[in-house]
């Protein structure tokens, strides 16, 4: 794993990951035998992986990967050039027809798709049990 120098370099290898395949030789400055930038896949920092082909976000917008407390899933939205929150296309679509400046966009312009938490990351401390449930607490406490 390589770390990038800016959000723009990440954008721009993952909104044409399968078209234009990374390699280390493509970073601005360094070479593949450079291990500076090298950052080891470890438990010492929580990982996701993003979906290839994500389209670049548009100028004057910034798209935010949030975590939930739980650490159970990502969520995405975007800001835009006003600084309100867009939680998802729908809302992206309805924003962008009330504001014509932004008239070459389009929702297709946006990914909501959130990426995927490696779960084997995540401190075991936050992970829940999923056979562990809400309800299976109720059920136990009812039966003593």
């Amino acid at each position: 794993w390589r770390k990038l120098e800016t959000v723009e370099h990440f954008e721009d290898f993952r909104s044409k990951h399968t078209k234009d395949r990374f390699h280390c030789n493509k970073l601005p400055g360094t070479t593949c035998e450079d291990t500076t930038n090298i950052i080891n896949y470890d438990s010492s920092r929580v990982w996701a992986m993003d979906k290839p082909n994500i389209p670049k976000t548009p100028q004057g917008f910034k798209r935010i990967v949030s975590m939930r407390n739980d650490c159970s899933k990502l969520d995405v939205q975007y800001l835009t050039p006003q600084e309100k929150k867009i939680r998802s296309s729908v809302e992206m679509a309805c924003y962008l027809d009330k504001h014509p400046e932004f008239k070459d966009l389009s929702p297709s312009d946006f990914s909501f798709m959130a990426p995927k938490l490696m779960r084997d990351t995540v401190p075991k401390i936050v992970v829940k049990d999923p056979a562990s449930g809400t309800k299976q607490k109720k059920n136990d406490k009812n039966r003593q």
